[in-house]
Order: C-alpha cells, then sequence, then structure tokens
C-alpha cells in the first residue's frame, strides 16, 4: 500500500512540474506577433483598360482551347480521319488497328497535303508581320486567303449557297471568293468533306462487302451455322488488301482527290 500512495505522489508532482514548466513558457513568449502584410493585386488598380485587358486575355485563351477544333476543320483532316474510319469497319478489323495509329496518319497526311497552304501563310503574312512591314490586320487578310482558297476548292457550291442563303448574304452585297466570310466557308467546307469522305467510304466497302456475302454463302450452304462469317472472311479481306498494296492505292487517292 506505501508503494502505491508513493507511486501515485510521484505521478501527481511530475504532472505538476510539467504545468509549471508550460506556464513559465507561454508567459516568456511575446505578446504579440507581426506578421507581414501580404497583399495580392489581381486586375491592376481597377480602371477601364485593366478589364479590357483581361477580357482580351480571355478571348484569347478562349481561341487557344478551340484552336484543335478549328484547325481540324479547315484543313484535310476530317476527310481523311473518316475515311481511315470507314477502312476500318469494313475490314472488320476494329481491334487490331488501333486508334491512336489511324489519328496519328491522319495527321501527317494532313500536314502533307496542307503544306503548300502553310507555307503561302507564312510567306504573305507571319514573315511580313514578324518584320513589322504589314499590320496586325493586313496580316490576318493576307494569311485568311490561301486557306480560303483550299476550302474553296474542295467545297461544293450547293453547300456555299446553302449557308450564304442562310445567312441572308446574297442581298447585302455582290459576293466573291475573297469578301465571303469564314463563318459561312467553314460549315460549307465541312459538310462537303463529310460528303466526299462517305463517297469514298462507299467505294472502299464493296469489295470487302462482296468477301463477305460470299464467304456467308459458302457457309451456309455447307451447313456452318454455328461459325461466324466475320471470323473466316477477316482473313480473305487482309489478304485482299494486302495483295493490292491497299495502303499506297488509299494514301495516294487521298493526296490526289485534294488536287
Amino acid at each position: 500500500m506505501n508503494r502505491n500512495k508513493r507511486k501515485w505522489i510521484y505521478i501527481i508532482l511530475f504532472s505538476l512540474a510539467i504545468i509549471g514548466f508550460t506556464s513559465v513558457i507561454a508567459n516568456a513568449a511575446p505578446e504579440k506577433i507581426n506578421l507581414p502584410n501580404v497583399n495580392i493585386n489581381v486586375g491592376g488598380d481597377g480602371t477601364s483598360n485593366d478589364y479590357v485587358s483581361n477580357i482580351k486575355l480571355l478571348i484569347f485563351f478562349t481561341i487557344l482551347s478551340l484552336l484543335p477544333s478549328i484547325v481540324i476543320m479547315v484543313t484535310s483532316f476530317t476527310r481523311i480521319v473518316v475515311v481511315f474510319s470507314f477502312l476500318k469497319s469494313a475490314i472488320g478489323a476494329t481491334q487490331s488497328i488501333p486508334n491512336q495509329i489511324l489519328t496519328g496518319l491522319a495527321i501527317f497526311l494532313s500536314v502533307f497535303i496542307m503544306m503548300p497552304v502553310f507555307i503561302q501563310m507564312n510567306d504573305k503574312a507571319i514573315k511580313p508581320y514578324l518584320e513589322n512591314t504589314i499590320t496586325q490586320e493586313q496580316a490576318i487578310e493576307e494569311g485568311s486567303k490561301p486557306l480560303k482558297e483550299f476550302m474553296y476548292k474542295q467545297t461544293r457550291k450547293k453547300d456555299l449557297e446553302l449557308f450564304i442563303e442562310i445567312a441572308n448574304l446574297q442581298d447585302d452585297q455582290e459576293l466573291t471568293k475573297e469578301n465571303v466570310p469564314f463563318y459561312v466557308v467553314i460549315p460549307a467546307f465541312a459538310i462537303s468533306e463529310l460528303k466526299t469522305a462517305f463517297q469514298i467510304g462507299f467505294l472502299i466497302y464493296l469489295p470487302f462487302l462482296l468477301i463477305d456475302i460470299v464467304v456467308g454463302s459458302v457457309l451456309m450452304a455447307m451447313g456452318m451455322f454455328m461459325l461466324p462469317p466475320a471470323m473466316v472472311s477477316l482473313p480473305f479481306k487482309l489478304l485482299l488488301f494486302v495483295m493490292v498494296d491497299g495502303w499506297y492505292l488509299l494514301t495516294k487517292s487521298l493526296i490526289m482527290s485534294f488536287g
């Protein structure tokens, strides 16, 4: 019992010593801590010029985020990637050909096809603007001419007239290739590209569809109803595509289709 009492006495004394030590440290601490002032100012002094700069910056980042979609819609990428998609479905190798490979091939083919247009834009607009020989408005005007000329060559007249009529531009002034706005040319070019890609896809489907019909008829005549025709026809489709050098013919046809 005496040992237990001594034990509890020591514990109480030790606790009191700790409490007294912490109180001494707290009293020794400074009464007031001066923190540095942090001033964060976003947007300048709140004048109208600052707000205009912020709006311009917001517009710039918005255009930058939409730039990939804009580039896709005004170049040859749409036609190429849609044709590759039809080819993939016609062969039946949807899992064998990764989409990344076809997309990458479409990107580099688009760069190859659009390179003459990019060179003209660089010579007529970008270089003079960087050399301070023309203004920003002149650079935009001169740089848009080669791109608009390319889209005109691939756009059907019927599609262009559709958007001109819907936009009510035919009564404002005499329209020419130079003064038709971009917001009319781009959608007309896009639907023209889709139609051309569907036409090429239809021609691609025909030989592979013929192979599917022949294989399905043979399997049905042999009574092999449980065997999927797609599994049997796939090797014959690949053999046909390799024998005619399909990638060479398809790539050549796509490049030549842009004239």
